[in-house]
């Protein structure tokens, strides 16, 4: 009798960790696809399924940019991926370029250098930092939630990279124009980050 309570204790620690994960990641959908309620599902296409906002960047204009050029297909301009998982972002790096520190609070990012050369890295929740440089075509995981940056270490060209995330809509915090844009009062940003007013100060104008 002590053994199949035993057995019966596991089995619902396992049922409730199995329901958990179930759950940690983007809401499963009960269908093939789907569909915004807008739309009518017996008119929907092959044309839903494709996205073509990337096209634009043959003709991307790099001239006097010094932050990466982004285009995201999330399940906002990509409605199709609602309930798959999944999201990419196109990054172009001007010569010298980065993707400033920032974090993506639902999902893990595999970053895929497509062309030239990154510095990339990320900070784990003991303030370690992990650095690496990549060339085409490495790839590099920044994990779920942890602040990461990538810069273009060459001066003279571009660098392209594809961010791929484990949800449709994995959101981006950017650190600077959120603690230098968002209204916080310079006087909390000065205490916080042991400087004066007026630096914090110059810091939000340039976030505005």
């Amino acid at each position: 009798m002590e053994k199949i309570c035993s057995y019966i204790t596991i089995f619902f620690f396992l049922t409730i960790g199995n329901a958990i994960l179930a759950t940690a990641g983007d809401p499963d959908i009960l269908k093939d696809f789907s569909v915004p309620p807008s739309l009518d599902p017996s008119t929907i296409t092959r044309q839903y399924f494709t996205f073509t906002g990337f096209r634009p960047l043959r003709n991307a204009n790099l001239t006097g940019k010094t932050t990466a050029l982004i285009t995201k297909a999330t399940m906002k301009e990509f409605p199709a991926l609602e309930g798959q998982g999944v999201s990419v972002s196109s990054i172009i790096y001007p010569p010298s370029g980065m993707n400033l520190p920032h974090i993506h609070p639902r999902a893990s990012e595999l970053l895929i250098v497509l062309l030239g050369s990154l510095e990339v890295g990320f900070v784990d929740t003991t303030n370690k930092l992990f650095t690496q440089t990549l060339v085409a075509p490495d790839m590099f995981i920044f994990p779920k939630g942890l602040v990461h940056f990538q810069v273009n270490v060459r001066s003279d060209s571009p660098s392209i990279a594809l961010g791929v995330f484990g949800s449709a809509s994995a959101g981006t915090v950017s650190l600077p124009s959120s603690l230098f844009g968002s209204g916080i009062r310079a006087e909390i940003l000065a205490k916080a980050f042991k400087t004066d007013e007026e630096t914090i100060s110059k810091l939000i104008e340039a976030n505005k």
